[in-house]
C-alpha cells in the first residue's frame, strides 16, 4: 500500500519536481534565460570574497599615489615629463626598487618648456642674431622634456601603460604599442577566445621604445552587467597579436622576461578550453576570454601608498621602497580612475594591477575549470534527483532539516574547494535549485497533500489517530466509507460496577471522572493503531485493521488490551486523591470477518464494525467477570498472535451462538513466562483434561490443588463447583464440554 500510495500521489510531486530540475540544468547550459542566476552566483562570489580576504598590507608593492596632495604641492595633471624623470631617477637610483610600471598614459607630446616658441623666434624675428640660434642649440636638450623623460626610461625595468579601444571604431590609433607578448603564428587564433581591441592610445613612440615593455592598464572590456571589476584579461588581441596587461608584463620583467603560453584542457591546443597560461614556472588560470579573477587582498588601502610628492623630495623612509614593486597611479577623484569592484564601490583602478600581481606572485588566483560546468551539472542532477524523491514522503521539521543540511553540505564543499584549492565552484544555482525544491514541496503539500489529510481528517479522524491519517493519505483513494468485509480484530471494554459507581458521584464529578478514564485509553488505542469505534457511557469499542490495513491487527489489539490495564492501575493514586472510588474493567477480544464502513440513518451515520464476530467480542467482555479475569481473547484472536502464552479458560457458548468458542486469558510473551507461570499453566491444562473427560475425582482434586496454591483465582473456585455439580447431576452423553451461557 505504501508503495502504490507513493507513485499515485508522491509520483506527481516527484515528476514536477524533476521538470524544476532539468530547467535549472537548461539554464546553467544556457539554452534558457539566466540573467537572474548569473546575479546571484555574481553575489555568491561576491561575499565569499569577502569573508575569505587575507586582508592586511602588502608590502612587497608600493604605490606612487598622483593624489590631491600631491597635485597641491606640484602643480595640476599632466606634470612636465622633466619631473617625472626625476621621479624615476629617484626611484631607481636612490631607493633602488625593483620593477616600475605606470598606471598613466603619456600619449601627447609635453611642449611646457616653449621650445617651439624659441624655435619659431630663431627662424622669424631673431634670425640674424646668430647668438641666440647658437644658445638656444645649446640649451635644447634642456628644453626638449620628452627626451628627458626617454632618457630615465634607458636600462630601467619600466613598463609604460596604455588602453585599447573597443568602440568598434577599426584602426583609431594614438602613439605606438609595445612588442606583441605572442605574435602572429605562436598561437591558434581560432582557439583563443581573446577580448578583440579596435584600436589603441598608446604612449610616444619614443618613449614606448626607451622603455622595457608595456602593459594595457583598461580592464572594462570584460567589466560585469552590474557594472563590478571581478576579472581582468590579461590578453587580449589586437591585429592578430596578443598583447599583456601592465600587471602580467610587470610580473615577467620581476622573473625576468620569461615566455607565455597558453595551456588548454587536455594539453592540446585543438580544445578550445583553456585552463591557464604558463610564465615560466608560473601557472596562471585564466577563462574562456583570456582572463583571470581579481585575486582582491581587501578594500582600498591593501598596499603600501606614498604620495608622489614625498616621493620626487625623497621623504619617504628608504626600507618602503627599497627593492619593492612600484606602480604609479592616482587615487584623486578628479583624474577619474576609480572602480565599482566587489570590496568597494568606489576603487582606485591602480590597485586593481597591484592585486593581481601579487596573486600572481603568490599562485593565489582563483579559477573556474573547463570542466567545473560538467561537474555543476552532474552535482544539480544527483542532489535534486534525490531530494525530489526524498523530500515528498517527509514531513515540513524533517524536509527543512534536509534542505538546510543540503544547502549546508554545498556550500561547506565550495568553501573547502576555495579555500584549499582556489576552484570556484557554482554555488547559488545548487541554493537556487535546493530551495525552490522545498519550496515547491512545502506549497504543494500544503495546498494538495494537505487538502487530502483534511479531507481524511474529517472522514476518520475522529476515529484513528493522526499518525494513521498521515499513512492515509500517502494514497487517499485507496480509503472509502463504504461497507465492505473484512477480517478484523475488535476490542471492548467496560467498567464494571459502573452504575453503582455513578450513584456515588455528582454529574460533575461523574463526568471529570469519565473524561480523565476515558482520554488515556483512548491514547492507548491509538499508540497501538486501532480505531476508536464508539464511547458507550463507561464502555469502548474500537477495532483493528481498517480502515488502514494492518496484518497484525490481533497482536495490536492485545497489547492494546494489556497496556489499559496497565495505564489503569497506573491512574488509581490520582483517583484515590480526587476521592473517586477505584475503577475496574473486563476487556473482550474477538477476531474475524466483519462488515465495516459508514452505516446509519439518513440522519446519522457512523463508520463502525457490524457482524457475530463482533458479536462475540461483546460477550466475551461480559464473561470476564464470571471467570475473575480482566482479558478474555477467543480462540481466533490467539491463533494470530502465536509468539504469546494463554491460559484457557473455557469452551462457550455464547447468547446467540450455537457453536462453542474456547476463551483465554493472555498471560505474556512466551519467553518471557517464568517457571512459576510455566508450571501452573501445566497444571491448569492436566485439570481441564480430566474436567473434558469428566474424571470429576482427579478434576477436583487438580483444581484443589491450584486453588490451594493460587487463592485468588476465581477461576479454580468456579471449576471446582461445576465439577460437585456434575458428580451429582453429570451431563448429557453428548456433551462436548462447552458451558453454556444464556445471558449477554
Amino acid at each position: 500500500m505504501e508503495k502504490s500510495g507513493f507513485l499515485s500521489q508522491h509520483g506527481t510531486r516527484s515528476a514536477l519536481s524533476l521538470v524544476l530540475i532539468v530547467s535549472v540544468v537548461m539554464a546553467v547550459l544556457g539554452w534558457l534565460p539566466t540573467d537572474i542566476l548569473v546575479r546571484l552566483e555574481n553575489y555568491a562570489y561576491d561575499v565569499r570574497l569577502r569573508a575569505m580576504m587575507p586582508g592586511g598590507i602588502d608590502p612587497r608593492i608600493v604605490i606612487v599615489d598622483i593624489d590631491e596632495a600631491s597635485l597641491q604641492k606640484e602643480g595640476h595633471w599632466p606634470w612636465q615629463r622633466t619631473k617625472i624623470a626625476r621621479m624615476i631617477d629617484v626611484l631607481f637610483d636612490h631607493y633602488q626598487i625593483d620593477v616600475l610600471g605606470f598606471d598613466v598614459l603619456f600619449a601627447e607630446r609635453d611642449e611646457s618648456s616653449g621650445w617651439k616658441h624659441l624655435e619659431h623666434l630663431r627662424n622669424t624675428a631673431l634670425r640674424e642674431h646668430q647668438e641666440f640660434g647658437t644658445e638656444l642649440e645649446r640649451i635644447r636638450p634642456t628644453l626638449m622634456f620628452d627626451d628627458i623623460f626617454a632618457k630615465s626610461l634607458r636600462n630601467r625595468r619600466v613598463v609604460l601603460g596604455y588602453y585599447f579601444r573597443h568602440d568598434g571604431e577599426p584602426n583609431s590609433t594614438v602613439g605606438e604599442l609595445p612588442p606583441p607578448a605572442l605574435k602572429q603564428g605562436s598561437f591558434v587564433p581560432g582557439n583563443v577566445g581573446a577580448v578583440r581591441a579596435t584600436g589603441y592610445s598608446a604612449n610616444l613612440p619614443e618613449l614606448q621604445r626607451a622603455a622595457a615593455s608595456g602593459g594595457y592598464f583598461n580592464a572594462s572590456p570584460l567589466v560585469d552587467p552590474d557594472g563590478v571589476f571581478r576579472r581582468i584579461a590579461l590578453l587580449q588581441m589586437y591585429d592578430g597579436k596578443l598583447y599583456e596587461t601592465l600587471s602580467l608584463a610587470m610580473l615577467r620583467l620581476v622573473m625576468n622576461e620569461p615566455k607565455i603560453e597558453l595551456v588548454y584542457e587536455g594539453n592540446t591546443p585543438s580544445a578550445v578550453a583553456l585552463e591557464y597560461l604558463r610564465v615560466g614556472k608560473r601557472k596562471i588560470p585564466v577563462d574562456a576570454d583570456l582572463a583571470a579573477l581579481v585575486p582582491y587582498r581587501g578594500k582600498q588601502g591593501s598596499f603600501v601608498y606614498v604620495t608622489a610628492s614625498d616621493v620626487l623630495h625623497a621623504k619617504v623612509p628608504e626600507a618602503v621602497l627599497r627593492g619593492a614593486i612600484v606602480l604609479v597611479g592616482t587615487s584623486a577623484p578628479g583624474l577619474l580612475d576609480l572602480r565599482t569592484t566587489p570590496v568597494q564601490e568606489s576603487y582606485a583602478g591602480v590597485e586593481l594591477h597591484a592585486n593581481m600581481i601579487a596573486g600572481m606572485l603568490d599562485g593565489a588566483i582563483k579559477h573556474r575549470p573547463p570542466l567545473i560546468l560538467g561537474v555543476e551539472i552532474v552535482l544539480l542532477t544527483v542532489v535534486g534527483v534525490t531530494l525530489a524523491f526524498t523530500l515528498p514522503m517527509l514531513n515540513p521539521l524533517m524536509a527543512t532539516l534536509v534542505t538546510t543540511l543540503s544547502m549546508l553540505a554545498i556550500m561547506l564543499v565550495n568553501l573547502y574547494a576555495w579555500k584549499a584549492h582556489d576552484v570556484i565552484l557554482p554555488v547559488a544555482t545548487g541554493i537556487v535549485l535546493v530551495g525552490s525544491l522545498f519550496v515547491f514541496n512545502m506549497t504543494y503539500g500544503y495546498f494538495v497533500d494537505s487538502r487530502g489529510k483534511r479531507l481524511l481528517a474529517k472522514l476518520f479522524g475522529q476515529y484513528v489517530p493522526p499518525e494513521l491519517v498521515n499513512e492515509m493519505a500517502l494514497d487517499p483513494t485507496t480509503y472509502s466509507l463504504e461497507g465492505a468485509s473484512k477480517r478484523l480484530t475488535v476490542l471492548f471494554s467496560d467498567v464494571r460496577g459502573f452504575t453503582t459507581i455513578s450513584e456515588g458521584l455528582d454529574p460533575k464529578q461523574l463526568t471529570l471522572l469519565m473524561n480523565e478514564y476515558l482520554t488515556p485509553m483512548t491514547h492507548v488505542i491509538h499508540h497501538h493503531r486501532g480505531t476508536i469505534d464508539k464511547y458507550m457511557g463507561d464502555a469502548i469499542m474500537a477495532f483493528w485493521g481498517a480502515p488502514v490495513p494492518d496484518e497484525h491487527h490481533a497482536r495490536h489489539a492485545l497489547l492494546a488490551a494489556i497496556e489499559m490495564i496497565r495505564t489503569l492501575d497506573t491512574l488509581q493514586d490520582h483517583f484515590r486523591e480526587q476521592g473517586w472510588p477505584p475503577i475496574k474493567i473486563g476487556v473482550g477480544l474477538n477476531t474475524g470477518d466483519m462488515v465495516v464502513g459508514n452505516m446509519g440513518s439518513e440522519f446519522r451515520l457512523a463508520y463502525t464494525v457490524m457482524g457475530d464476530a463482533v458479536n462475540l467480542g461483546s460477550r466475551l467482555e461480559g464473561l470476564t467477570k464470571q471467570y475473575g479475569v480482566q482479558i478474555i481473547v477467543s480462540e481466533f484472536t490467539k491463533e494470530e498472535v502465536g509468539d504469546f502464552a494463554f491460559r484457557e479458560l473455557d469452551s462457550v457458548r455464547v447468547k446467540g451462538k450455537d457453536q462453542p468458542v474456547r476463551i483465554y486469558e493472555p498471560i505474556g510473551p512466551t519467553d518471557q513466562l517464568t517457571p512459576e507461570e510455566q508450571h501452573e499453566l501445566k497444571l491448569s491444562r492436566q485439570a481441564l483434561q480430566f474436567y473434558r473427560s469428566q474424571d470429576w475425582a482427579r478434576a477436583t482434586l487438580a483444581f484443589l490443588d491450584l486453588q490451594r496454591r493460587y487463592p485468588d483465582r476465581k477461576l479454580y473456585a468456579l471449576y471446582l463447583d461445576r465439577c460437585a455439580h456434575y458428580e451429582k447431576s453429570p451431563p448429557p452423553a453428548d456433551w462436548d464440554g462447552a458451558f453454556t451461557f444464556d445471558h449477554k
